[in-house]
């Protein structure tokens, strides 16, 4: 009988949690206790990982000011992902965690030694979402004017991503020999220098930690853009997407396996998680209330066009929210998330795109109902699209305790009893658990 499992991860922040409504937290999550409880939360419910979002300035494209994304808490504060990623892996002991880090920011060497550390400190459990950035907000803070173009930054990182694999594989797996009676720790026949020197990295090697249990963390990215892509087919173990629609989404995953196969790799060793933002209730009526309550919140349009503004560096408070874009807007920044949310040619008004799949910026289909209704919901999308999986948020990237256990409690149990989710880890190392079906 055919496995009809399909993969579960959580898309987050290191930012504040869901402050405003009756059921939020407060807004101070930053000794990390809050999301170290989320991790084994979502552990019990036999996620494959939880990846960990990221940013390296504060916005001020929306209304050309920090005044939305500081009053409203939307960006910023955002902290470290690295770091909690640690917390959360050495929280649990199957759940893997991914932090986002910046070919842009992180000299590969001090990457890959970082990378390295993680995995070890989580036994196998760590993945690196790779990005190149895409703010010139973010270039100003580590000494540029602004970011290079987007063809570029992506030359430079199949470069990096060059660079760190020979850092990986800079200790060969049987260096570390621990003979105590020879006084021996590593056989230093088996430590190379890598004396890479290309068009953007020059480094030496090899890297000054030992072989990690996995040897290289897991590798995540999103790229959208054709560019983004060939990157992501050519790189990335798991690649996440936000799609329109489930035909979008099994147009996408033929893509990525078509450029797959062109790059020389195996298709079904990479693992598409597709964005849902699912809302449940008691009763699809319920459910479908507490939607439409979302989406006519007071804050919901601002927050969603002050994240927007901030990924795209276009500053939707120019426009009117009852007329459509007038032009097809384009950017250096995130080119495909743009696209996805403008529709050009639709003929919406802004305030319409806002609304369309509840904020159109995190969700590839609608799921709203009941856990049973989601669920039933889910197995079709996978069966039609192919595989192979979700990747579960929330509109505006805040999450309550009340929604964790929603999904935890609620949506993940009527998965299992359709055979749709895991009941247990087989496997210890994250990549182990993602290619096990």
């Amino acid at each position: 009988m055919a496995d009809k499992r399909f993969h579960l991860a959580w898309f987050m922040n290191f930012t504040p949690d869901e402050w405003r409504e009756p059921f939020g937290q407060g807004g101070d999550p930053w000794d990390g206790q809050f999301y170290v409880e989320m991790a084994r939360t979502l552990e019990r419910a036999c996620f494959d990982y939880i990846m960990i979002e990221d940013k390296l300035m504060v916005p001020q494209t929306y209304g050309g000011s920090s005044k939305a994304s500081l009053n409203h808490g939307m960006m910023v504060p955002k902290h470290d992902p690295a770091p909690l990623a640690v917390a959360m892996g050495m929280a649990t002991s199957r759940l893997g965690v991914i932090a986002t880090m910046s070919t842009m920011a992180y000299p590969p060497f001090l990457l890959a030694r970082l990378c390295s550390t993680i995995d070890s400190l989580t036994k196998g459990r760590f993945g690196w979402n790779i990005v190149t950035s895409a703010e010139d907000l973010m270039a100003k803070n580590f000494g540029m004017d602004r970011l290079p173009p987007r063809d570029q930054r992506y030359e430079m990182a199949d470069e990096y991503m060059e660079v760190v694999g020979k850092l990986f594989e800079s200790w060969e797996p049987d260096a570390v020999v621990l003979d105590r009676d020879a006084g021996v720790y590593a056989d230093d026949t088996k430590v190379h220098t890598i004396d890479f020197e290309g068009k953007y990295y020059k480094v030496r090697g090899p890297l000054n930690t030992v072989p990690s249990p996995q040897r290289k963390p897991l590798y995540v990215q999103a790229g959208a853009s054709p560019k983004g892509r060939d990157f992501a087919a050519a790189h990335a173990d798991s690649i996440i997407s936000v799609a329109s629609g489930v035909a979008d989404m099994k147009r996408f995953r033929e893509d990525i396996r078509a450029r797959a196969e062109k790059a020389g790799r195996d298709p079904d060793s990479i693992k598409v998680m597709f964005c849902v933002t699912p809302t449940l209730g008691e009763t699809d009526a319920e459910a479908r209330a507490k939607y439409e309550r979302m989406l006519s919140s007071e804050h919901f349009i601002v927050d969603t066009l002050a994240s927007l503004a901030a990924i795209t560096e276009i500053d939707f408070a120019k426009y009117d929210l009852d007329k459509p874009l007038p032009e097809k807007l384009v950017t250096n920044g995130e080119s495909g998330t743009l696209d996805k949310f403008q529709q050009w040619g639709s003929g919406k008004t802004l305030r319409e795109l806002v609304y369309d799949g509840g904020g159109g910026l995190v969700s590839s289909v609608e799921l709203v109902g009941t856990p049973d209704t989601v669920a039933d919901r889910m197995g079709e999308i996978m069966e039609e699209v192919g595989g192979d999986g979700f990747l579960i948020t929330t509109p505006v990237l805040r999450v309550s305790r009340r929604f964790i256990v929603e999904i935890a409690d609620g949506l993940v149990p009527a998965l299992q009893k359709r055979g749709l989710a895991r009941t247990s880890y087989a496997h210890e190392k994250l990549r182990d658990n993602l290619l096990e079906f």
